[in-house]
């Protein structure tokens, strides 16, 4: 199994697929997934950290940063 890190949260989050399921043929989703914002910044986020982002606006870094900061908490 494959886990990044969020940089939301800092959590471990699972990738699904890849060469790590190759050789155990472990099943499951993904919990997660990179995004790309409107400034062209990549994030790799969790999910739970996604839906904390704003709906109203494009999301932006600092955005991305108030989520690291609730994680701590």
């Amino acid at each position: 199994m494959a886990t990044q890190r969020c940089d939301g949260c800092d959590r471990r989050t699972r990738i699904g697929g890849g060469i790590g399921d190759f050789w155990t043929f472990e099943g499951g989703s993904t919990e997660g997934m990179d995004l790309e914002l409107a400034d062209g910044s990549e994030f790799f986020l969790c999910f739970d950290c996604i839906e904390q982002l704003p709906d109203d606006r494009d999301a932006t870094p600092e955005d991305v940063d108030a989520l690291a900061d609730r994680a701590e908490e």
